[in-house]
């Protein structure tokens, strides 16, 4: 079955018309259509409509029962142009993901009546695994190795080559493919311990020559994270600094180290702990705006302090923290913050730091009114 709304919609017209390629037995263009002709051609429209709405709803029927992982696209993430810290604090590529697919994983709505999933999984940190609301016991090393490639696929299949591949590091023993089955059969006792015997795996499921963890029956705490992620700047970027900072908080305290410790140095999930790693920081500056558009400016400066210290190339961190100390009474200490950073950049990079910065330096020197706290309209909560 073709999934080509374009060329179902054409056949269909092409039914209804006498086909596509049907000529005029005159040789001559038809007439003008008249009111009959409109009024038909009004509904031969309307019935290509109603038949696409059909064909959607089929693919996503025999979706669901070919058990393939088809998911609508999430909506694209809109903010204004708030400015909840008096001057412009958080540019729009910090403040909007260039990815949605990847700032948070889609992943099937439940409602709130629905049973809880079979299985949770930590992966911000060493991988764990909650069943029946108690941590289970994951077993050996590259069985846990395991656990985390799948997880960092989650609702997509893992080839068993792929597998082997990063399990054994490019140099799999002969009996490999016998190993990893007794990895997956000790994974699904663990994570299924009520399944029937020789009755198919619903967590840890078999998809052609691979494996996958379906996202169905299971929840991740990178899901949430990236939800919190998302829900923090939103709230930030319109006005609702309270908010924003419990969000980014109860996100941050997700993490329990590095991202998929067991597995973070391999190829395949390599590029994730990445990702991942840049969104920690981002809510971690995040985090430091809305305390600094709540006016804790002191315990914005220690957090940003230590930040910087171990990240000294982010800009927005470095404009956090000149702000913070500004707002402290601290200028002096403002502007070397800038000039420390402008130095670093052309000495490291051979670059200009942003204008943004630039912006800042000239509006500290110059103690402008946008620069000074004021609180946000109705709380900011």
């Amino acid at each position: 079955m073709r999934n080509d709304g374009t060329n179902f919609d054409t056949m269909v017209i092409g039914a209804k018309m006498g086909g596509p390629h049907q000529s005029h037995s005159n040789g001559r263009r038809p007439a003008h259509p008249g009111n009959g002709d409109a009024r038909r051609i009004a509904e031969l429209e309307r019935e290509v409509r109603e038949l696409r709405r059909a064909n959607e709803i089929l693919k996503v029927y025999f979706a669901k029962e070919l058990d393939l992982d088809v998911r609508p696209a999430p909506p694209a993430l809109e903010f204004g142009p708030g400015n909840p810290s008096g001057t412009d604090l958080i540019p729009p590529t910090s403040r909007v993901p260039a990815d949605p697919m990847h700032w948070a994983p889609a992943r099937p709505q439940r409602a709130s009546d629905e049973p809880r999933p079979m299985a949770e999984f930590r992966a911000l940190g060493p991988i764990e695994a909650v069943v029946a609301g108690r941590l289970v016991d994951l077993g050996a090393p590259k069985q846990r190795a395991l656990l985390a490639v799948l997880i960092s696929k989650v609702g997509q299949p893992v080839a068993v080559d792929v597998i082997v591949e990063e399990l054994w590091t490019g140099n799999p023993p002969p009996s490999a493919i016998t190993s990893l089955q007794a990895y997956v059969a000790n994974l699904r006792r663990v994570l299924e311990p009520d399944r029937a015997p020789r009755t198919p795996a619903t967590v840890l499921r078999t998809f052609g020559r691979g494996y996958l963890l379906d996202n169905r029956v299971v929840e991740v705490d990178i899901d949430r994270f990236g939800e919190r992620a998302t829900a923090g700047w939103r709230a930030l970027d319109r006005g609702r600094a309270q908010q924003a900072l419990r969000e980014f908080e109860a996100g941050l305290t997700l993490w329990r180290g590095q991202a998929f410790a067991e597995v973070a140095d391999t190829a395949y999930v390599r590029p994730e702990v990445a990702r991942l790693e840049e969104l920690r920081l981002s809510v971690i500056e995040g985090r430091c705006a809305a305390l600094l558009a709540v006016g804790a400016h002191e315990m914005a400066v220690a957090e940003l302090e230590a930040f910087t210290q171990a990240h000294p190339l982010r800009e927005y961190g470095c404009e956090l923290l000149s702000l913070a100390l500004y707002r402290s009474g601290r200028q002096a200490e403002a502007l070397a913050v800038l000039r420390t950073n402008q130095k670093r950049l052309a000495e490291e990079l051979g670059i200009d730091p942003r204008p943004a910065l630039q912006h800042l330096e000239n509006e500290i020197l110059n103690h402008a009114p946008a620069l000074d706290w004021r609180p946000l309209p109705g709380g900011g909560f």
